[in-house]
């Protein structure tokens, strides 16, 4: 005998056995109207506190035979036998014989049930294990003996509640099924959502109208906004951002869960996060021991490792960590190539070679998308795979003077070398053609920028992803990608300044409304609009669609965007079961084993680019002399102040456990000198535009002051509705680094060294001028964010050096100025003191410059230097 819940309801059926024969065609069918034809009635209560039910279940089949089931009683507790047969629907004569001889006949049943807490969970024996809230109004269908989650609510089983049916068919079935205004929330993405929400700043919340701390909520309630938007807007996609802790993080999903499940049709939601497992420096590595997730090197540092492999493993495990997160689409990897080196994204991408690039970006995603064993639902996709969103299609890493497109003053790639094509090898021939069964990523995100003069159809420039030939005729037609489009965030929005982060970035529309705007990109062949939580401009959108080509024509455009969404939903499970295990979060993420991987990562991923006289390894409990750092007050990207500051840039503690250390250079047998590559304004100056200038300044990748002398007189391209003029050149002007001071570290640590050992290592963000300090250092490390401890297992012969260079580290700025945008590994590189030339590829273990597989594989001629 087995109980089946429907929320209060409960019934105990069990089947007649009256013939052996007659078995194999009995199929326990509850709430199913469908195939098996099933009814039950309930009858009347008779008084509250008497709460029974009586049953009358009578399954109807093609064959001969009646199904004879039995009529079951089930009591609550202090119930009572008083009740009447009223309404009651006529029982077949063999059930009520059955009755009558007391048989009973089990139904078979191919599934178990129990409580999790604050959700039920389903296995089906041979199926897909559900997972759903009671308080959301969900109940279970029993057909052929297995269960399904009833999620429309409609007491039949649809195609898209059926797990036994193929990702396509229920998808297509639940499209048909969708009003538009869900689906134009389907097409939607959230802006960044921190857990808890802040109380002020561009991400702010509140709970019950008040600020969290004032509001007495939980940290893994939704907050106000995200309430509204997931039951107002129909919201199903949600960028996370910070959490409190991974146990929380789960708590909020399984909440955001419970809401979206008891609403409209059941679609779940499918949260996503930008890269997360980034490094905490100054955390000390303890082997055996678990953290708040696990770090590693950031994509230029897996780049240096040359091995694919060792990205593969990262993809599995940092997939591993957000499903457990509740987070099932990643907003990565960023496969541009880095062709000018002055790019503020450099540091997100595999560096600038296409061939690395592309088997970088494959390796990671068949990394995050492919589950195996019993995660494996179908085609490489299950429960351990997250959505991998490729960015950003054609390729964003050629904006004119290395300015991003971010920004009003970054909005135009460039194409100086006629190298267009190149760009998008590693989405062609990577992202699109992977080795695992998954076969493609699961979405694609274009960049900002205007692919100046790239459209040769219709001559358009403006933004990727309002282009149609850009995402229409290549994307889409081309290269057959029919996977899910979404727009980088604020893309629709209107610009309201030309150098502000956080202001609308749509790039060639700027004058158009902002329902056109999502219009024009929907009919250029994108699914998704990232950063908008509002449904209206979507829905003003289809109705332009409907007075120009017709009712049908956009149902069924906005039908195809919606299967191209919802397959990334079916295909992870989350319409199964999108609810997560708290104590087993607490456990998966940042596991000993996990925190173990991504460290081996870190020390795979330093460069030693210099070893004079074999200075390294140095010898432990030796005195170090440590100069501190000079940060300057300024602001973060989102325009947040940076107080001014002066600090060791490194961890002292963890230093002491290898050195002592000294404040007295002559005291000392060595120096470390932790710097930063230079960092740039980002090309614009609102100084120089208040006082009569176009605002724009070179971006320098040295320390000292920079003049462009050997800037275009005009630029590739220009014009903005904020601005009078199209030239934007920077001809003739100067720039400093941010960080100018990191330069007078080494300098001066050299001048007080007076001649004993100065170590120099520099966290890169882009490729720096060496030519100003490496003479100054008796050795020279190249890191790509890693714990500090990292590098002194690196510095102490712990672990040996074997890391390559991914970038070209360019002799001078000139080089950098008479380089080609769009053309990668085209720079004459820096050669050393000690003859050896910094260039695509190169790096030192103790024995020397490294030659192995990985750069008979890799290296290649590079482009020829203007």
């Amino acid at each position: 005998m087995e109980v089946w819940k429907y929320g209060r309801m409960e019934v105990l059926v069990s089947k007649l056995f009256s013939s052996t024969s007659i078995l194999p065609y009995f199929h326990a069918s509850i709430l199913s109207f469908g195939r098996n034809n099933l009814t039950f009635d309930r009858f009347d209560e008779q008084q509250q506190s008497k709460r029974m039910y009586f049953y009358v279940l009578e399954m109807a089949y093609t064959i001969p035979y009646r199904g004879l089931f039995a009529v079951s009683i089930f009591l609550d507790p202090g119930a009572t036998p008083d009740f009447k047969f009223a309404n009651m629907k006529f029982i077949s004569c063999f059930t009520f014989a059955a009755i009558l001889l007391g048989f009973t006949v089990h139904a078979q049943q191919k599934f178990t049930s129990h409580d999790a807490g604050q959700y039920t969970l389903v296995t089906n024996t041979g199926g897909q294990t559900l997972g759903y809230s009671p308080r959301s109004g969900v109940t279970i269908l029993v057909v052929d003996g297995f269960a399904f989650k009833d999620l429309n609510k409609n007491g039949k089983l649809d195609k898209y509640e059926d797990w036994r049916l193929s990702v396509d068919e229920r998808a297509r079935d639940l499209a048909a099924q969708m009003t538009v205004e869900q689906i134009a929330g389907l097409m939607l993405y959230s802006r960044h959502q921190p857990i808890p929400s802040p109380p002020g700043g561009p991400f702010a919340g509140t709970y019950h109208g008040k600020p969290y701390a004032e509001s007495g909520a939980n940290p893994s309630d939704l907050s106000d906004q995200q309430t509204a938007f997931l039951t107002k807007d129909n919201v199903r996609h949600i960028l996370v951002t910070s959490v409190e802790s991974p146990a929380i993080a789960a708590q909020w999903s399984n909440n955001i869960q419970a809401l979206t499940e008891s609403i409209g049709v059941g679609i779940p939601a499918n949260n996503s996060s930008d890269p997360r497992n980034g490094i905490v420096a100054s955390a000390e590595y303890n082997s055996g021991a678990g953290g708040k997730i696990s770090m590693w090197p950031g994509s230029l540092g897996m780049a240096a490792t040359f091995d694919p492999a060792e990205t593969e493993k990262f993809g599995q495990i940092a997939a591993t960590e957000y499903r457990a997160l509740g987070i099932a689409t990643a907003l990565s990897p960023q496969i541009d190539i880095s062709s000018d080196p002055r790019w503020m994204r450099v540091s997100g991408t595999f560096g600038e070679d296409p061939a690395l690039s592309t088997d970088m970006a494959r390796a990671y995603i068949d990394g995050f998308q492919t589950s195996t064993g019993q995660k494996e639902i179908a085609g490489g996709w299950g429960y351990n795979s997250v959505n991998a969103m490729v960015k950003h299609w054609p390729g964003g890493g050629s904006g004119e003077g290395g300015r991003d497109a971010h920004y009003g003053f970054g909005k135009y790639a460039v194409y100086p070398a006629n190298n267009f094509a190149q760009a998008m090898i590693p989405f062609t021939e990577g992202a699109f053609k992977l080795h695992g069964k998954t076969g493609t990523a699961a979405a694609v995100m274009p960049y900002y920028t205007i692919s100046y003069n790239q459209d040769t159809k219709n001559k358009e420039n403006v933004g990727n992803s309002y282009n149609k030939y850009i995402i229409g005729d290549l994307l889409r037609g081309k290269y057959h990608y029919d996977g899910v489009v979404c727009t980088d965030w604020l893309v629709t929005a209107n610009e309201t300044a030309i150098d502000q982060f956080l202001s609308g970035k749509s790039w060639g529309v700027e004058k158009q409304t902002i329902a056109a705007r999502h219009y024009k990109a929907l009919m250029a062949g994108v699914d998704q609009f990232g950063g908008n939580s509002d449904a209206a401009p979507v829905l003003e959108a289809y109705q332009m669609g409907v007075k120009e080509h017709g009712e049908a024509f956009m149902r069924k455009r906005f039908e195809q965007s919606a299967v191209r969404l919802l397959k990334n939903i079916f295909r992870t499970g989350l319409f199964e079961n999108p609810y997560l295990n708290i104590e087993e979060t607490k456990t998966v993420v940042g596991q000993p084993a996990f925190m173990k991987a991504g460290y081996e990562a870190q020390l795979k991923s330093v460069v030693l680019l210099k070893n004079h006289n074999h200075v390294l390894p140095l010898a432990k409990n030796k005195t170090v002399y440590i100069p501190k750092q000079f940060t300057p007050a300024g602001h973060n990207f989102l325009g947040i102040p940076i107080p001014e500051k002066l600090d060791y840039p490194v961890s002292v503690n963890l230093i002491k456990k290898y050195f002592y250390v000294t404040d007295d250079p002559d005291s000392a047998d060595y120096a470390l000198v932790f710097i930063n590559s230079p960092a740039s304004r980002g090309g614009y100056s609102a100084e120089d535009a208040k006082q009569g200038g176009n605002g724009y300044i070179p971006i320098s990748l040295q320390y000292k002051a920079y003049t462009a002398a050997d800037a275009r007189a005009t630029s590739l391209a220009g014009g903005d509705p904020l601005e009078s003029f199209t030239n934007r050149s920077y001809k003739n002007k100067s720039s400093t680094a941010i960080n100018t001071t990191d330069l007078d570290m080494v300098t001066d640590t050299y001048a007080k060294m007076k001649g004993k050992p100065v170590i120099v290592s520099v966290m890169m963000n882009n490729p720096t001028v060496f030519a100003e300090f490496e003479d100054k250092a008796n050795a020279l490390l190249v890191q790509f964010g890693v714990q500090d401890q990292a590098l002194l297992d690196i510095l102490t012969g712990v672990n040996e050096p074997s890391a390559l260079l991914p970038l070209q580290m360019p002799a001078d700025m000139h080089t950098v100025e008479t380089q080609s945008e769009d053309l990668p590994l085209d720079m004459k590189c820096f050669r050393d003191t000690d003859g050896h030339v910094y260039d695509f590829g190169f790096g030192m273990n103790w024995n020397g410059v490294i030659k192995d597989a990985r750069t008979t594989k890799y290296l290649h001629e590079s482009n020829p230097v203007k």
